[in-house]
């Protein structure tokens, strides 16, 4: 799967991490953020804009809690964004709301955490059916 990632300097440890193990487990890995972007604005708004043109993506944007990058992809029309903190609400943001990207950051969660919440992420497919609704609402707001 082909995989979009980008961090501030807060979230750089934990994108790295995050980085060897999609590497590892086969992904396609498009990182933003090879040095850190200089704000959360703009390393989240990169993610969400290139999953919008690549349907078949996801991604994962880091910062020092995952909020600040929340906030700023969410403002992008379209964008599905969950900010998460366990695995079981990473596999359901997806499978329940399809949602396309998540914010997080070692504030918040340790890395071993976060490797769990982006496997559950990846690994869980948009179930669509009564689900669509919402999704169908949240496009309608922005």
């Amino acid at each position: 799967m082909r995989v979009v990632i980008a961090s501030d300097a807060d979230g750089m440890s934990m994108k790295e991490s995050i980085k060897e193990m999609l590497i590892a487990d086969g992904h396609e890995v498009i990182d933003y953020s090879e040095t850190p972007a200089a704000d959360f604005v703009d390393s989240a708004t990169a993610v969400a804009k290139d999953l919008l043109e690549h349907k078949d993506s996801q991604g994962f944007a880091f910062d020092k809690y995952g909020v600040g990058s929340y906030m700023a992809a969410v403002k992008i029309k379209g964008m599905v964004v969950a900010n998460i903190s366990d695995e079981r609400s990473a596999y359901m943001t997806r499978e329940h709301n399809g949602s396309r990207m998540v914010t997080m950051g070692p504030g918040v969660v340790g890395t071993e955490v976060a490797k769990k919440i982006a496997r559950e992420f990846l690994r869980a497919q948009y179930a669509g059916g009564r689900h669509q609704i919402r999704v169908d609402m949240l496009n309608k707001m922005a």
